[in-house]
């Protein structure tokens, strides 16, 4: 009986039914009239379950029917008129902008029939409309086309259920208070233009069966056009939502328009069908947008929309295209979209390239992974490779999420009472998960909420840290840290290959760094008893191009890394420690040795030019006539220190302006370690570089992913 409820609230009345309304007349209308009604402490003429005939044939009636409800509806006094036309037939066309008071918006002072309250309404909208006619002196900016007089309808307007065969019309009407039409029919076009609405407005399962304008409207209160049905086009361009909008559940199986709506408050689109294509160009949300299980069967376009708050897209269909190009996102706006039915391969999502990838959100890989692959297909299609590269990188945050869940998380099939109430559990709460999963294990983290007591505030707090599943092993949890530390380097180093800027910056930073180290063990020996130090200006030479270079480096990682800090403390840990330990060591035990006074790195003298040092060695062969075309590098010159840069980056990235590398004779070996160590940095650094560039250079990405 609760399902039937709708369906008989929609469905039209028989002809048995509309036979027994009574048809309005004159002395009827004048009854009805004199005698209001008092519905929810507000006088109201009662015109509902009658038949009023509008039409052209009877303009008789429809002539004083206009005239003598307009002059009972306009009349002065503290408690103006209602009007009812609930489970009335309104035959003929309706033009209810005729029943209100026309009254001006600008230059004159408004009507005394005006209550206090219903003044201060009018004030505020002629000021709005003042400051609209200023704007629109400017040249550059779109001419307002706001009404100089309005019609003022001052009582509520109830039409529950009502049934109009013909047109209906209201245009320039300001509703002072509540417009109810719960469940009305709409045979023909209604035409609701350029109104303000005060106190909200209710089309809860209405039926549109022709064309509906509500363009340039301002719903100052709730508007609600829940289960609502528009089977032919609808309008709603440059409307203002003041509060809440809720259109959940409604369809719409034409063009649903609502280019340049500004919705100031949350706006619901939960499971709403757009059977044909639905417009959101140019709106403006300055709250959430849910579109939760919605279904666009056709192309959706949020074109140059401005969005503040999150998109939620949670379950939603999206069958052909969702079109975000050249929206603006405020910083703590994005688009949800867990569990979204897309298909790459029918349907697209288009946006912004390098933008829209970013603003993807899931909180989970379970249960989206299929999703994710689909939307790394459709950017790769699209061949906006930055947005596919930044959906991986989500897909990979998500995996090491998992990781270190399992890795560090507590298991909830293991964890006894005392652990669970750790974690936040109460005792009621943790004694029915244990007696849960003594019986039956849980297989998801989900499974959680159907256990008695566990409501939804206490999952999103433990989420993140527990996990379901069997223990490790000694074996496999050695393998998962590996793991788990292998995803975090390529997620800090490179954002899962996709940023070529942050490994370059990493790079930038690693060769400035070796080569103040080079520099130093090379130039700065001893003390006594022959001093050999480097000058003064080689000194402020190096010491000013290892603080600019290394500043760019920095620069790159802090605007391309999503956590700069940590990406930094990553590096810290790979160049720092071993090569600190190692410096420690050769200036504790100091050096003594032949050639004391020649430098330890020697260049290739037979010729001078850049050179792919692939397949080469930190340290010269000792064949001897390989060694004569090697020369130490030459102290006394002022440009010196590039040398040592020169060997840093020979060293790590195998490219370098000459062929410098360490002597092989009266070595020190921590020098010689501190050299192989970066040249083991290098193959690394290289192979990481290598896998950045063929992920963000387009042709080579579409062939290695586009088979």
């Amino acid at each position: 009986m609760v399902l039937l409820i709708p369906l008989l609230i929609l469905c039209p009345l028989p002809a048995q039914a509309q036979s027994e309304r009574p048809t309005l007349n004159l002395e009827l209308l004048q009854q009805r009239l004199r005698t209001p009604i008092i519905r929810e402490g507000v006088p109201t003429v009662d015109l509902s379950q009658l038949v009023i005939d509008l039409r052209p044939e009877n303009s008789g009636f429809r002539d004083t029917f206009y005239q003598h409800l307009r002059k009972e509806l306009q009349r002065a006094g503290s408690n103006p008129l209602g009007l009812d036309l609930s489970y009335s037939l309104v035959q003929g066309d309706f033009n209810g902008s005729e029943l209100g008071l026309r009254t001006p918006l600008i230059g004159q002072a408004l009507a005394p029939i005006f209550t206090t309250n219903e003044q201060e309404q009018l004030e505020r909208d002629r000021q709005r409309l003042v400051i609209l006619k200023q704007f629109s002196r400017f040249p550059l900016l779109p001419q307002s086309t706001a009404p100089s007089e309005i019609t003022v309808f001052r009582g509520p307007l109830t039409m529950v259920q009502t049934r109009f065969a013909g047109n209906v019309q209201f245009t320039g009407t300001f509703f002072l208070q509540p417009v109810t039409a719960k469940g009305a029919i709409f045979h023909q076009e209604i035409t609701w233009n350029d109104n303000r609405v005060s106190r909200g407005i209710n089309f809860t399962g209405a039926i549109f069966r022709r064309e509906s304008h509500f363009q340039g409207n301002i719903f100052f209160g709730k508007a609600d056009f829940n289960q609502t049905q528009f089977q032919e086009r609808a309008y709603f361009q440059n409307s203002t939502f003041g509060d809440a909008a809720n259109f959940n559940q409604a369809v719409f199986k034409l063009l649903a328009n609502f280019s340049g709506v500004q919705w100031q408050g949350n706006s619901y689109f939960s499971q709403v069908r757009f059977l044909e294509q639905a417009k959101f160009t140019k709106s403006s949300f300055h709250e959430s947008l849910f579109l939760t299980e919605a279904t666009f069967e056709q192309a959706v376009t949020f074109r140059e929309a401005e969005f503040n708050q999150p998109v939620n897209l949670r379950g939603a269909s999206i069958l052909n295209q969702a079109d975000f190009s050249d929206t603006e996102f405020a910083r703590e706006a994005y688009l949800n979209v867990p569990g979204i039915g897309f298909n790459s391969d029918k349907a697209k999502i288009l946006g912004n390239t390098g933008q829209i990838g970013k603003l993807l959100v899931v909180p989970s890989l379970q249960g989206n992974e299929n999703l994710l692959r689909n939307l790394v297909r459709n950017f790769r299609q699209l061949q906006q490779i930055a947005d596919a590269n930044q959906v991986q990188y989500t897909i990979q945050r998500l995996r090491l999420r998992e990781l270190s869940s399992r890795l560090f998380g507590v298991n909830i099939n293991t964890a006894s009472v005392e652990r669970l109430q750790k974690l936040g559990f109460s005792v009621d709460q943790a004694s029915a998960i244990a007696q849960r999963t003594a019986i039956n294990p849980l297989r998801n983290i989900n499974e959680l909420l159907t256990i008695e007591g566990i409501d939804l505030g206490i999952f999103l707090q433990i989420r993140d840290r527990v996990v379901v599943g069997l223990p490790l092993s000694v074996g496999g949890w050695i393998l998962s840290v590996w793991h788990f530390l292998g995803l975090s380097l390529l997620l800090l180093l490179s954002r899962y290959g996709s940023s070529f800027w942050l490994v370059l910056g990493v790079g930038m930073i690693a060769i400035v760094h070796f080569g103040v180290i080079f520099w130093l063990v090379d130039r700065f020996r001893r003390l006594r008893p022959t001093p050999i130090i480097p000058t003064l200006y080689e000194t402020t030479w190096m010491l000013v191009s290892y603080s600019v270079l290394g500043l760019f480096g920095f620069l790159a990682i802090f605007r391309t890394a999503e956590y700069p800090w940590l990406t930094m403390g990553c590096l810290a840990i790979i160049l720092l420690p071993i090569p600190a330990l190692l410096l420690f060591q050769l200036y504790e035990q100091g050096r003594y040795h032949d050639l004391m006074d020649v430098s330890y790195f020697t260049e290739d003298a037979s010729m001078r030019q850049l050179r792919l040092l692939i397949g080469r060695l930190p340290v010269i062969p000792r064949y001897q006539m390989f060694r004569e075309r090697y020369m130490p590098l030459l102290w006394n010159r002022n440009w010196n220190w590039l040398n040592y840069y020169d060997f840093s980056l020979n060293n790590l990235l195998k490219i370098g302006f000459n062929d410098i590398r360490l002597r092989d004779e009266h070595l020190p070996g921590i020098i010689t370690a501190l050299a192989w160590y970066q040249w083991s940095l290098g193959i690394v650094y290289i192979t990481l570089l290598l896998w950045t560039l063929s992920r963000t250079i387009p042709g080579v990405n579409l062939l290695i992913y586009l088979k």
